[in-house]
């Protein structure tokens, strides 16, 4: 098992022992299957906002609730072992719940990253990592990447046949 995947529990403790050393911890999450070149960019500017990335990963009953029964197509331990791999990513826990709040809490984030696709005003976690200090960034999506356009574009190519 890599050792950037963390269970809550552990990633509650990494992110105390990072804050005191004095490293400024970010937390993002999301879904992550079929990694690609919109999810890469959205991370690499997420661990630019600070000195340690926590990436939450939704595990796949998460993502089936939240994009269907078709989702995921990687299962939660596949996408966490690729974003652990990643150098941007310093930690990695998974979550079953739809949203991140119960991970941000426990995390204390001096900085919640989420995709300029979200309204600030919808980002779970927003205003309690404010109430702590925190601040919020949203990172511009990289228009035309999508798992949903991957999976759109082999269905297309392997359907014409």
């Amino acid at each position: 098992m890599n050792p950037k995947i963390l269970t809550l529990e552990e990633v509650t403790v990494a992110a105390h022992d990072q804050r005191a050393a004095g490293r400024r911890v970010v937390f993002t999450n999301g879904c992550f299957d079929l990694l690609h070149i919109g999810h890469t960019r959205y991370l690499e500017a997420a661990r630019r906002e600070g000195d340690a990335l926590v990436v939450g990963l939704n595990s796949d009953a998460s993502v089936s609730m939240l994009k269907g029964p078709r989702r995921p197509i990687v299962p939660a331990d596949e996408r966490a072992e690729v974003l652990a791999a990643l150098a941007c990513v310093d930690f990695v826990t998974v979550f079953a719940e739809p949203d991140p709040l119960r991970v941000i809490l426990a995390v204390r984030p001096a900085v919640l990253v989420k995709g300029g696709d979200w309204l600030e005003s919808e980002i779970v976690g927003a205003a309690e990592v404010r109430q702590a200090g925190g601040r919020v960034v949203r990172v511009p999506i990289v228009e035309g990447a999508g798992t949903s356009r991957i999976i759109d574009r082999i269905v297309a190519r392997y359907t014409a046949v």
